[in-house]
């Protein structure tokens, strides 16, 4: 049997499909899933997604690192947010970080019922694409998007990543094919063509330009960070 290749464009979208029948893959590429498999590659050795600020805060005398971000900043009184640029293995080696953002913890929630989760972004595309060539599962690209909004740099990744599966014997949705359609206009130079994107504005606005470039190095890592209960730990 056929498995399916889907793409959910926006997390509102999630209860449409039956997540339960998918490995679901979670994208929040500017910048939750990019610093979280920088993260695991570093050797963090859990991250936990949460969706409020309030159950980060919760985590505080566990002595956990804790990381909180809304509208691209961090949340004064935590101690990151989700810049790639504090996941170093200086910071996170051995280490258990809680965190929540605006887009991505969201989506990985709504996600939680799936056969698997799994975190993807460019830092490790092609460790992930081998990994799900190998699963005869459902697959499910879930796009965290802006505040339930559609945005460009989650489409063009999930597009990627139809790219390396679509000849493998999968069946596509309409959103597959729209996402990979839109990789191939960006795929020649894909750091120029998000430079238009809403979200890579509100990023140049906090100055914070470098996390924009750092997001878009491709296969950086070959971490997997895959969701076991409660923590996203490393694929083994």
């Amino acid at each position: 049997m056929t498995n399916d290749l889907n793409v959910c464009l926006t997390p509102v979208l999630i209860p449409l499909y039956d997540v339960e029948k998918h490995v679901v893959v979670i994208i929040d590429i500017f910048r939750a899933t990019s610093s979280i498999c920088y993260g695991i590659e570093n050797g963090a050795e859990a991250i936990i997604p949460v969706s409020e600020i309030e159950e980060c805060e919760g985590y505080r005398p566990h002595g956990h690192l804790l990381a909180a971000e809304r509208n691209g900043e961090v949340v004064t009184g935590f101690d990151f947010g989700n810049s790639p640029f504090s996941y170093t293995a200086e910071k996170v080696a051995g280490k258990t970080i809680v965190l929540t953002t605006t887009n991505g913890t969201q989506a990985l929630h709504l996600s939680r019922a799936a056969r698997r989760v799994v975190i993807g972004s460019f830092l490790n595309l092609t460790a992930i694409c081998n990994w799900l060539k190998t699963q005869n599962e459902n697959i499910l690209l879930v796009c965290a998007g802006w505040k339930n909004n559609f945005n460009l740099e989650d489409t063009l990744f999930a597009g990627a990543v139809v790219e390396q599966l679509k000849h493998s014997g999968f069946k596509l949705d309409d959103a597959a094919i729209a996402a990979n359609d839109l990789y191939q206009t960006g795929k020649d130079d894909i750091s120029q063509y998000l430079k238009k994107t809403s979200h890579s504005e509100r990023l140049k606005a906090l100055g914070i330009e470098k996390d924009i470039e750092f997001c878009l190095q491709v296969d950086l890592t070959t971490a997997i960070p895959v969701l076991d209960g409660e923590r996203l730990i490393k694929l083994q």
